[in-house]
């Protein structure tokens, strides 16, 4: 007879887990359709290469979450600053490259600058304030 199975334990009912996981399934999704579908659709390689990299950010932004989740201080800031950073800095590309709508390159350093500041925050939670 084998020992009941333990409890879940806190980070893994951490809603972060539930958005990297949806986040990195989307990013994989957009990324093969990208390398098979939209090759055959789309003439410019640049276009191409701009998909390329709204999918790999997509991609490594869904792990930065998984990094949100398992952090001991959830710093939830910096998971919505990731999350709301891919979803400007990736889906911008994306609509670009589908619409043609160039000003929507304008939007995707916005993105950026929300994941620049995920990171640091993500980075700088581990700093304890210490009262004198």
């Amino acid at each position: 007879m084998t020992a009941p199975a333990d409890p879940p334990t806190a980070p893994s009912l951490s809603p972060w887990w539930r958005a990297a996981g949806v986040l990195g399934a989307l990013g994989v999704a957009l990324g093969a359709f990208g390398a098979h579908g939209l090759r055959n659709l789309i003439e410019d390689p640049q276009l191409l290469v701009t998909w390329e990299t709204a999918a790999r950010y997509h991609v490594f932004h869904a792990l930065a979450l998984g990094l949100v989740a398992a952090h001991p201080a959830r710093p939830h800031r910096a998971g919505w600053l990731l999350l709301t950073g891919t979803v400007i800095f990736s889906g911008s590309l994306y609509l670009l490259v589908l619409s043609g709508v160039r000003w929507l390159g304008a939007i995707t350093p916005l993105g950026g600058a929300a994941l620049i500041a995920g990171w640091l925050i993500l980075g700088f939670s581990t700093l304890r304030r210490t009262d004198a």
